[in-house]
């Protein structure tokens, strides 16, 4: 079993992280080297295993309860292993898979896991598997499910990559299906026949004049979007197409819940026969919480709107204030590219010890 040291530089084990294969659904190496790090070199924490995801907490009697979540698996292995290094300092950059999502966000949370034995406020860390595949099987369901207890916190840190900064909240998506009926002829017949596509050409008229919502909450701006993603029809090059359909994604923000988010593709697509065939609600940022605004003020008073979708939206679901802040660049995330600077990982390891740490510890 690979070896952890997490009293070493947070840079250095997100290399050490890095370079344990951990692909979704096959996270038990890197659950157990996890595990046995804890247990051994965080004996005031509390520590768990539920599956492949290892919890651990403080029960200090603080007040409040600060939970820090990140998950252990990667999406597949893209010819970007194991980790390599380059330069010095804080100038240094580790690429390989999951240094950006989300390897390094976990390398600070183990680190400081076993760093802050006397933290203001009691925290708890949950390293979960099966975030990178379908919502069903993501831990942080299971847990909710079978552990409970183990989720109630003031405030939730996802580790997720935010390029240093903390993201509050996050979008809503939501997927749609428009399906268009016609009849099928020959095209040498062709007004035998009603064209399905040709009948898109409404729907897709009125996505392009759509003009999206821009919503400030909290002081943050999401930024909404509706977009066609995809057009299937069509059965050879000879016939009339009696069936058409176009997939439509639409990001809206926080302040708007999933029904509310469907009752208005409705009325944009009035007329025509809307299927939700993916839906996943948004996180309102929940900056005004007490702990929250703590963090923030820790992290330079900044923070900006999270346009996307991760698992904070589970917590506000619970009724729990959430933020990302990880290092990386989303951007790079699911990429052979992906590759984050240690002065970063460095950067947001300090913030965080800071947020957390008594005055003069």
């Amino acid at each position: 079993m690979p070896s952890l040291d997490l009293h070493a530089d947070p840079v250095d084990l997100t290399a050490a992280l890095v370079d344990i294969f951990s692909v979704s659904e096959e996270e038990k190496v890197i659950a157990d080297a996890v595990q046995a790090a804890l247990e051994t070199q965080a004996p005031h924490l509390e520590v768990i295993r539920n599956g492949d995801a290892v919890l651990a907490r403080t029960n200090l009697g603080r007040p409040t309860r600060v939970l820090m979540a990140g998950h252990l698996d990667t999406v597949p292995v893209n010819e970007n292993l194991p980790v390599r290094r380059e330069g010095t300092g804080d100038d240094e950059i580790l690429h390989g898979l999951g240094t950006v999502d989300m390897k390094s966000g976990d390398a600070v949370f183990l680190h400081l896991a076993a760093a802050l034995r006397e933290p203001k406020h009691d925290v708890t860390f949950v390293f979960y598997d099966c975030e990178e595949i379908e919502a069903t099987k993501n831990g942080l369901g299971r847990i909710e499910r079978e552990l409970p207890e183990w989720l109630q916190a003031d405030l939730a840190i996802l580790g997720e990559p935010s390029n240093g900064g903390i993201e509050g909240g996050c979008q809503g998506t939501m997927r749609i299906e428009i399906r268009v009926e016609g009849a099928r002829a020959h095209t040498a017949r062709g007004w035998m026949g009603v064209n399905a596509i040709h009948g898109l050409a409404e729907p897709l008229r009125r996505l392009a004049e759509y003009t999206p919502r821009v919503v400030d909450i909290d002081g943050l701006t999401y930024r909404e979007g509706l977009q066609a993603t995809k057009i299937g029809g069509g059965v050879a090059g000879n016939v009339v197409p009696d069936e058409a359909v176009l997939t439509i994604n639409h990001r809206f923000a926080p302040d708007r819940g999933a029904d509310e988010a469907e009752a208005h593709l409705r009325e944009v697509f009035e007329g025509y026969d809307v299927e939700v065939v993916d839906l996943s609600p948004g996180a309102l940022p929940g900056l005004s919480a007490p702990a929250a605004a703590e963090l923030v003020a820790a992290a330079g008073g900044k923070a900006v709107a999270k346009l996307g979708w991760t698992d904070v939206a589970r917590f506000a679901a619970l009724g729990i204030p959430a933020v990302n802040f990880g290092p990386g660049d989303p951007t790079l995330a699911h990429t052979r590219q992906e590759n984050v600077r240690a002065g970063e990982i460095r950067q947001v390891a300090s913030i965080l010890r800071d947020f957390l740490s008594v005055s003069g510890q």
